[in-house]
Parts: structure tokens; C-alpha cells; sequence
């Protein structure tokens, strides 16, 4: 179930990613995308974290760059700024765990 949720998440992001990029006019969608990133962090592995934080730079190096593309270069960054917002939700979640899991870590071996 979890992994229905956190794919729908992702999807939804993507989306709504792309749609922000033509409609501008719509209110709180960076918030939308960071909640939605979060709700998508939970299904992402401990393994995937060094992938994750590549995407997140890459996404924001290759924003800019794809503006001097004609035409579609302005709605390609703002689809990427998008998409980048949603994964840094994706980043602020897996970070969460791993502290918690750090805590958790260090008061059983206090109590052991």
C-alpha cells in the first residue's frame, strides 16, 4: 500500500511539475510539490540517497542551461525548478529517517 501511495506521490509531482511550468497563476504549488515529495520520500531506500542529492544537482545545473534552447527553454527550467523542489521534499524526508534511525541507533546501545 505504502508503495501505491508514495508512486502516486511522485506522479502527481511530476505532474503538477509540468503543468505549473505553462500555468503560472497557480498559488502554493512550490508547497504542493515539497508535500508531495515528502509523501514520495517514504518510498525511497536508504541506497538511494546518494542518487537522490545527484538528481538535486543536476536538476539545478541543467535548469539554466536549458534556457538558451528556443521556445521551450523557459518552460524545460521551470519543469526541472519543479521537479527539483519535489525531490528536495524527497531529500528532507530521507534525512528525517536517517536521524531517527541515528537516535534510535544510539539509545539501544546506551541500554545495552
Amino acid at each position: 500500500m505504502l508503495n501505491k501511495v508514495t508512486g502516486l506521490a511522485r506522479a502527481i509531482a511530476i505532474l503538477l511539475a509540468i503543468v505549473g511550468a505553462f500555468a503560472t497563476n497557480i498559488p502554493s504549488i512550490g508547497l504542493a510539490l515539497l508535500l508531495l515529495g515528502v509523501i514520495a520520500g517514504f518510498g525511497y531506500g536508504t541506497d538511494e540517497f546518494g542518487k537522490l542529492v545527484l538528481m538535486a544537482l543536476g536538476l539545478n545545473l541543467a535548469g539554466p542551461a536549458v534556457t538558451v534552447i528556443p521556445v521551450v527553454g523557459g518552460y524545460l527550467m521551470a519543469i526541472f525548478a519543479g521537479v527539483g523542489t519535489a525531490v528536495a521534499g524527497v531529500l528532507v524526508t530521507r534525512i528525517i529517517i536517517r536521524l531517527y534511525e541515528l537516535v534510535v541507533g544510539d539509545l539501544k546501545g546506551l541500554a545495552g
